[in-house]
């Protein structure tokens, strides 16, 4: 064969390896790279904290499934939104010593260069779905691989955080004396404070969440459906390399009040709210969880849209200004903004609540929900949060959403999200 009819791969063979590592590389991968940010660093920043959590709790290292902490504790990723329902990726921590990451078939070769994989295994899948009448025989041949590793690492310690776990996992676990401890509570006080190198990745996805926002703000005209303007902020998204989106938080007029309705074909009229909440997972896979509501049409919005846009605006910036290290969370809740007791009963479900690789630790509730299901604890330094308001009255037509993302400094705090409010929806006093 003449060299100039040599196939893809003989020509990709015989390029600079430069050049051939271009053609074969993704625009997130040449994003997501040491020329730009401090990838190492960030990866042993993050790696560093959950292990400095499983030493406070005396354990020999993690067994971790939930995709997200697989890329907080390694930066190595696959399928997360497919693995979060389908068991079949999971990684070896161990508090000392190298990590062994278990993938899915031939997926070795996605983590290669990282330098906190020591080792690739393939990973024995036990779910239903791959082993079904062989579920347990399946089952104990990966209980005797982790058994093994843990023999290997921990000695006699046989304390073993795990996050995610089925019973048949669990019972053969323990059965061969491993001591399970709760292994969410490890990783998400890990993951709640955040290095500069994770705010600039943070930064990242929350311009890309913004450009869609504004894509979505110029395309809104009466007409279109939900779903419609809905797709704008998953292309920008994806455009820009992010990776998916948690919810399908965005409905108009009589749909949006109560709060949690799903985006719809439903057709947008002139003269509506149109509330949406991102909770969108960018690149280098961080969170951007910003919501805005919009009033579609040419006309000007009527005085019962601005009240309720300028009741959303006066709690976000009344707990706002609460915002500092040191403050405890159930403080928060009780020296937040008062609803009003038509809006009461429909409130959001929480005032705040922390985000990083998603929605995450920590959480403060009202104070009237405390009692039930709060929890205390205080802010700090580098956590990442999100203020929180949805204001809707029983029984009222429309509702607002609004949220703001910030990180929290020992004085106060800085915004993350960026995006304009209404100036047309914003009653005068706040002009």
């Amino acid at each position: 064969m003449a060299p100039d009819s040599a196939g893809p791969k003989s020509r990709l063979k015989s390029l600079d390896p430069d050049i051939r590592r271009a053609r074969k590389t993704p625009i997130l991968d040449a994003i997501d790279s040491e020329a730009l940010l401090d990838m190492r660093g960030l990866r042993a920043y993050r790696l560093g904290r959950l292990r400095a959590e499983l030493k406070k709790r005396d354990c020999m290292g993690a067994l971790l499934y939930d995709p997200i902490n697989i890329r907080y504790a390694t930066g190595s990723r696959n399928m997360a939104v497919w693995t979060l329902h389908n068991a079949v990726r999971y990684c070896f921590v161990p508090t000392e010593g190298p990590i062994t990451l278990f993938d899915f078939h031939n997926c070795e070769h996605l983590s290669d260069g990282l330098e906190t994989i020591a080792e690739v295994r393939p990973a024995v899948g036990w779910t239903f779905f791959g082993g079904g009448s062989r579920l347990e025989e399946f089952a104990k041949h990966w209980s005797d691989e982790i058994l093994g590793l843990v023999q290997k690492h921990g000695g006699k310690n046989r304390r073993l955080a795990i996050d995610k776990l089925d019973p048949v996992g669990t019972h053969l676990l323990e059965a061969a004396g491993i001591d399970i401890v709760e292994g969410q509570a490890v990783c998400e006080l890990a993951r709640a404070i955040k290095s500069n190198e994770e705010l600039a990745c943070m930064a990242v996805s929350v311009t890309a969440c913004e450009t869609g926002m504004a894509r979505m703000r110029e395309a809104l005209k009466p007409g279109m459906t939900e779903n419609e303007l809905w797709s704008l902020l998953h292309q920008a998204n994806i455009a820009a390399g992010g990776e998916w989106i948690e919810t399908r938080l965005l409905t108009s007029g009589g749909r949006t009040n109560p709060w949690f309705q799903e985006s719809s074909d439903r057709v947008i009229r002139s003269g509506e709210l149109v509330s949406f909440d991102t909770d969108l997972i960018g690149p280098f896979g961080y969170c951007a969880d910003i919501s805005r509501t919009y009033f579609c049409g040419h006309g000007k919005p009527s005085d019962e849209q601005r009240r309720l846009y300028g009741l959303a605006y006066e709690q976000i910036h009344t707990n706002l200004d609460l915002v500092k290290a040191g403050i405890g969370f159930r403080e928060f809740s009780e020296k937040s903004f008062r609803l009003p007791e038509r809006c009461a009963p429909n409130r959001y479900s929480v005032v705040f609540h922390g985000v990083g690789l998603a929605d995450e630790y920590p959480a403060s509730i009202y104070a009237q929900d405390y009692e039930k299901g709060g929890y205390d604890g205080v802010l700090e330094a580098g956590m990442t949060i999100c203020i929180e308001s949805y204001m809707g009255e029983v029984g009222g037509l429309e509702g607002v959403k609004l949220e703001q993302q910030i990180v929290v400094t020992e004085t106060g705090y800085q915004l993350l999200s960026t995006f304009p409010f209404e100036q047309e929806l914003l009653p005068s006093r706040w002009l």
